[in-house]
């Protein structure tokens, strides 16, 4: 089966596994159907899907992780510490051992179609099963602490990475801010960080990408989160010598890069 053929074969699962989206309109363009495929992923409630549907589906992503670069710690320089690293770009393309993604307090995703965020972006290059394994951790989650039970702010979840050319996935929940900036919102986000880097050396994973945790719909100020980012994984690393490799501190907009880049 070529790219194109995959593609329109998932578009007609998708469709029909959706119900309510069975008469979307898909296009004719190939951009077209890429972002009514990735707007149906979106929506899709966590739930089994047909063995010919996912090994279609994970042979798309795949390709379409290659299509997109995929990026190895080794073509990343080091900043002046050399255990750290700045990468502007897409975190779905790095070759690591984790990335970081910045989660809301459900840990299944965002459902808005075609969202920029980079809950949406992890979610869709994964592949539902990402969605059908964050589901199922919560589901014992519940069972032991309450069908209302939502995941705290700076308690990591630890996933496979799925089609995503990272190893593992680690979903965090990052402070939202409301109103001004609080001592606890401070302490709050580098707990995401400190939390985040105990998780990862507790299973052997020696590079690890960080996005921009909580400065987003967050509203967490991009200044003081970087400060904070970079001055608690650096205390991390002095404190845990040799447990992590690498860190890399992911941006994707330019204005984030420069805050960055003031600091390493």
């Amino acid at each position: 089966m070529t790219q194109q053929q995959r593609l329109d074969f998932l578009l007609e699962r998708f469709k029909e596994d959706s119900g309510e989206y069975r008469n979307l309109r898909t296009g004719n363009g190939v951009e077209e159907k890429r972002r009514a495929l990735r707007s149906l992923m979106n929506v899709r409630m966590p739930g089994d899907m047909d063995a010919e549907t996912l090994a279609a589906q994970d042979a798309y992503l795949r390709e379409r992780a290659e299509e997109k670069g995929v990026v190895t710690p080794d073509r990343i320089p080091p900043a002046s510490d050399p255990r750290l690293s700045l990468w502007q770009g897409d975190i779905t393309r790095l070759a690591v051992d984790a990335i970081v993604n910045a989660a809301n307090s459900q840990m299944l995703g965002c459902f808005i179609p075609m969202h920029n965020c980079i809950d949406n972006c992890i979610h869709t290059f994964a592949g539902v099963q990402l969605r059908g394994e964050c589901a199922r951790q919560m589901n014992i989650l519940r069972k032991r602490y309450g069908r209302d039970y939502e995941q705290p702010t700076a308690v990591p979840m630890l996933t496979d990475a799925f089609n995503l050319p990272a190893k593992k996935v680690v979903h965090i929940v990052g402070p939202i801010v409301e109103g001004s900036l609080t001592g606890e919102n401070e302490r709050d986000l580098a707990d995401c960080y400190r939390n985040t880097l105990n998780l990862c050396a507790e299973n052997g994973l020696f590079t690890v990408a960080f996005c921009c945790i909580s400065t987003g719909v967050f509203r967490f100020p991009p200044e003081r989160a970087a400060k904070i980012a970079v001055g608690t994984v650096t205390d991390w690393l002095d404190a845990n010598p040799g447990k992590i490799s690498r860190v890399i501190f992911n941006v994707f907009g330019d204005r984030d890069r420069a805050i960055y880049e003031k600091l390493l």
